[in-house]
């Protein structure tokens, strides 16, 4: 390394563009190295709407993504096409955010090719390989080869210590997405005042395609008929599965909208106007506890057991009488809807990027040789 270092961003999601915009900011704007952003568009349209929101410039557009793909195909095809981006760069570090494919052959990639690896978001766990799946698999696969462990929390730094990962390559930072998030909130107009209240939904985990995904859907439907002045808004995620599922036991009822995926803007929005959140999505167990929005989790496991360590969000799993009792009792409950309504925020102060930024220029100087 000699000059200024670059530094390759990778990212493939909607997530990790709205997790890595800060970051990748932040790092422009320090001008102390080159920050190349590669896209993988491991998911095409969802990433394209982050991009142009975020305004982030791409240097490498892989444009992988197809029509029903599976992991092992993905991986098949994107280690030789990022490999052969960093083969024609002179990278220095390479970063990406989270758990996808993207992160798993981004870190592999650079692990052939000796370049240190960032992983931003490092130690989730649950323990339990097949929850969620394949996210399990890769966090704890590119724990063991990667250079810097950016962790979210104490909770995920104890994680990686106890599978022996060198305590100077293990970094507290808090999460980038709250960093977004707090930025976010700042940019956004008044909330409006909802008629009635509002009951968000995401679900989209491979791990409840089937009979769990049906439950989730007959569960929502049942809250609706009890609570007169309950709608639902559910953004429906591309996945094909997930989309038949939901027209089949969702549309068609006065009070439940189905949404197309929505803008980041537009879907905080959301959060901040919604009662209740109901989700198996990982980011927003971050997001909504920031904007005092109680987290029905549906899943039978999280990786980030902080929020539910706080009492702001609670493991509720995917069987349809548990999602009603649960839900359920936060709709007829004023005071346990204000034991759970805190604004608690366990993931980050909105200055994790800064810390990561500082972290690497600290550490790619150390690692310069000297001019003799």
């Amino acid at each position: 390394m000699s000059g200024r270092p670059t530094i390759a961003c990778v990212i493939g999601t909607r997530p990790e563009a709205i997790k890595m915009a800060p970051v990748i900011a932040a790092l422009r704007a320090a001008g102390w190295a080159r920050c190349m952003v590669v896209a993988t568009a491991q998911h095409r349209g969802l990433l394209d709407q982050m991009l142009d929101r975020f305004a982030i410039t791409v240097d490498h557009d892989l444009d992988l993504m197809t029509e029903g793909q599976a992991p092992a195909d993905l991986v098949a095809r994107m280690m030789p096409s990022l490999d052969a981006v960093l083969a024609g760069e002179a990278v220095d570090a390479v970063l990406a955010q989270g758990d996808t494919t993207t992160v798993l052959v981004a870190a592999l990639v650079a692990f052939h090719r000796r370049i240190p690896f960032g992983h931003v978001e490092a130690g989730l766990r649950t323990g339990d390989l097949s929850r969620p799946f394949p996210e399990e698999g890769y966090r704890q696969m590119v724990a063991r080869i990667a250079h810097w462990h950016f962790a979210p929390t104490a909770g995920a730094a104890d994680n990686l210590r106890a599978e022996g990962i060198r305590e100077d390559r293990i970094h507290v930072t808090g999460n980038t997405g709250i960093d977004t998030l707090l930025d976010t909130v700042r940019r956004l107009a008044p909330p409006a005042m909802p008629d009635g209240r509002l009951l968000l939904l995401t679900a989209h985990r491979r791990e409840s395609f089937g009979p769990p995904m049906r439950d989730i859907f007959g569960a929502v439907r049942d809250l609706v008929e009890r609570h007169a002045d309950v709608t639902v808004l559910y953004p429906v995620h591309p996945n094909p599965e997930v989309g038949a599922c939901a027209r089949e036991l969702l549309a068609g009822h006065a009070r439940i909208t189905l949404l197309p995926p929505q803008d980041y803007f537009d879907f905080v929005a959301l959060m901040r106007e919604a009662t209740l959140v109901l989700t198996d999505s990982g980011g927003i167990q971050e997001e909504a506890p920031a904007l005092g929005k109680p987290v029905l989790v549906l899943r039978e496991q999280t990786e980030r057991p902080e929020a539910v360590a706080a009492g702001v969000a609670r493991i509720i799993g995917t069987r349809r009488e548990a999602i009603v009792e649960a839900a359920g009792r936060l709709l007829d409950d004023p005071r346990e809807y204000r034991a759970m309504a805190r604004g608690v925020s366990p993931y980050g102060d909105g200055h994790a990027a800064g810390r990561i930024e500082r972290i690497l220029r600290q550490s790619l100087r150390a690692l310069q040789p000297s001019p003799d």
